[in-house]
């Protein structure tokens, strides 16, 4: 393996093309490679809640014990880190044909739906659970109603904070765009449709 395709595999660059049937655009490439990227910092932000440093937070609820918070929060940011890596299989040919490797159905063609039905209802999902919008005096709305903002003992640990988990509340809008372009890349080719010619 040379050092190119180790770089590239642990910073999830995205490949100069895709392998695809139908081509993706660019954009959504680099889209997808960049949601494990995107996530990583809030997923390095939670890993000391598990030994019970709060981070600068004020009045947090009690932690319950190690046996608890460590598997819990690490296991926690794996399983982030998975679901997001699993937005480069919207762009990959690993997401229209599955990998060998699998058993019973290793080698056959993913039907879009089976792709596009857990995308569509996890992009809701992660939305209605992370999307938020501030509303003023430490306040933040949300699908739940208005909840009150986490106090912080200063204002650098609150920017860290609000810097490591901002790109969180993003997630489920941008599976939401890669679940809609995956649907349509397949459906031209399902329909024997093509792309009409760029003009200029």
């Amino acid at each position: 393996m040379t050092i190119r395709k180790l770089v590239r595999m642990v910073l999830h660059t995205a490949p100069a093309s895709s392998d695809t049937e139908r081509p993706v655009p660019r954009w959504v490439l680099r889209l997808a490679y960049a949601m494990p990227l995107l996530l990583l910092p809030s997923c390095l932000w939670r890993l000391p809640f598990a030994f019970h440093f709060e981070m600068g937070q004020l009045g947090g609820p009690g932690l319950p014990g190690y046996w608890v918070s460590v598997p819990y929060v690490f296991g926690l940011s794996v399983v982030s880190e998975l679901i997001a890596f699993l937005c480069i299989g919207l762009v990959r040919r690993w997401g229209e044909v599955a990998p060998a490797w699998i058993p019973f159905i290793g080698g056959r063609p993913v039907r879009p739906l089976a792709a596009v039905v857990p995308a569509v209802l996890g992009g809701l999902a992660l939305t209605v659970l992370f999307g938020s919008v501030p509303v003023g005096d430490g306040q933040t709305l949300t699908v739940f109603g208005v909840g009150e903002d986490a106090s912080y003992v200063n204002g650098w640990w609150k920017a860290l904070a609000m810097v490591c988990t901002a790109p969180i509340r993003v997630w489920g809008p941008v599976v939401l765009v890669l679940a809609a372009a995956y649907y349509l890349r397949r459906r031209t080719v399902r329909t024997g449709l093509t792309p009409a010619p760029a003009r200029g």
